[in-house]
C-alpha cells in the first residue's frame, strides 16, 4: 500500500472502532509502521473530521518525538513509538477505551486465562500495565513491560493496547480482547470463571502456532 493508501487506512479503522462501539470519542488512537516512520493519529481530532492527509508521521529511529504534518500527534504517541522501537515484528498499534477491558483495567485485574483465546495474545493472561501519567515516558515504560512476551496488555485506570503485524491484525485482537474481557467481566458476576492451566493454555499457543492464527495476530 502507497503512504496515502496506508493513512487513509488509519482514518477508516479510527471510524470503524467507533461505529462497533470499541472506542468512543477521541479517546483512542492508532499508530502504522511504514517503513523508518510511523503514522499516528494527530490529537484531539473527531475521526469524522480526520483526513489522511492529517495523520502525523514520526521517524521511528530518528529524533525522538520529531513529527511532520498539519496537527500535532496523539498525546500517546510516546508507547505508541517505543513499541514499534522495541518490538520489530509489531507493524501496528490499537488504543482504545473499550468499556469492558477499561472496567477491568480501572480495577486493575489482568485477565486470566478463562478462555483457551486468551493464549491469542502471546501466554497465559494479560496484564495491566502500573499506572502512570496518560503520555508520559513513564507510562511508555509501564506497557512496555506489560507487553513482554506478549501482544496485548491493559493499562491501569485507562485502557487497552492491542498490536498486530498490520493494522487489521491489530484491529482483530482489540476485538478480540474486548471480547475476552467482556466474558470475563460477566464471569466475576457469577462466582469467577475457572481458570485454565498454564500446561492447557501451553498447548493452545503451541497449536496457535500452526494452526494459522499467526495469520491474524502475533502469538509469541
Amino acid at each position: 500500500m502507497s503512504e496515502r493508501e496506508l493513512r487513509q487506512s488509519i482514518v477508516e479503522h479510527c471510524r470503524h472502532m467507533n461505529a462497533i462501539g470499541l472506542n468512543q470519542g477521541t479517546s483512542g488512537n492508532i499508530s502504522l509502521r511504514h517503513g523508518d516512520t510511523m503514522l499516528v493519529t494527530p490529537s484531539g481530532i473527531a475521526y469524522d473530521a480526520m483526513t489522511a492527509e492529517m495523520i502525523v508521521a514520526m521517524p521511528i529511529e530518528g529524533e525522538y518525538g520529531s513529527w511532520s504534518g498539519p496537527k500535532k500527534p496523539s498525546v500517546e504517541w510516546p508507547f505508541h513509538l517505543d513499541i514499534l522501537r522495541a518490538r520489530p515484528e509489531i507493524g501496528a498499534v490499537v488504543h482504545t477505551h473499550a468499556m469492558y477491558s477499561t472496567i477491568l483495567a480501572i480495577a486493575r485485574k489482568p485477565i486470566p486465562a478463562c478462555h483457551y483465546m486468551i493464549a491469542a495474545f502471546g501466554g497465559s493472561d494479560v496484564r495491566v500495565a502500573d499506572y502512570e501519567r496518560y503520555g508520559s515516558k513513564a507510562l511508555s515504560d509501564s506497557v512496555l513491560r506489560a507487553l513482554e512476551g506478549r501482544s496485548a496488555c491493559l493499562m491501569a485506570n485507562h485502557g487497552m493496547i492491542a498490536t498486530g503485524a498490520s493494522l487489521e491484525k491489530a484491529m482483530w485482537a482489540a476485538v478480540e480482547l474486548e471480547t475476552i474481557a467482556k466474558q470475563y467481566y460477566h464471569t466475576l458476576l457469577i462466582g469467577g470463571p475457572v481458570v485454565l492451566s498454564e500446561t492447557e493454555i501451553s498447548g493452545v499457543v503451541e497449536g496457535f502456532s500452526t494452526y494459522g492464527l499467526q495469520d491474524k495476530t502475533k502469538v509469541a
